[in-house]
């Protein structure tokens, strides 16, 4: 349990910072409110006025943040085979290649789709 406790206090003190900063924020923000204060941003231009059930939104976005997510993680495990990587000899070579032409499936399955076009 020794080992733990750097990690609880850790825990305990972002936690107590985000309710924190929470609170705080309720009693020391601006509670003027009008109708730019309430109006969606769109980069400075005027807002384009939007239906009642908030429209329908582009699925090329949510593609692209998905795509950003998915070679996010494999630079993520990239990272450690590169540095254990005289450990592991061929069978971590064999992992890696099997893992790398997964996502590069997936990359070309999107690919070959359209996702990537921007219209």
């Amino acid at each position: 349990m020794q080992l733990y406790t750097p990690i609880l206090a850790l825990a305990l003190l972002a936690t107590g910072f985000a309710v924190f900063s929470v609170i705080m924020s309720a009693f020391v923000g601006p509670k003027r409110y009008n109708r730019v204060k309430v109006d969606s941003y769109e980069c400075g231009i005027e807002p384009t006025p939007q239906p009642a059930g908030g429209g329908r939104f582009p699925v090329k976005y949510f593609i692209t943040a998905m795509l950003f997510i998915v070679f996010d993680i494999e630079i993520i495990f990239l990272y450690p085979w590169a540095v254990n990587f005289d450990q592991m000899a061929l069978f971590g070579l064999v992992e890696m290649a099997l893992f790398i032409a997964t996502v590069f499936v997936a990359y070309a399955y999107v690919w070959r789709r359209g996702g990537l076009d921007w219209d």
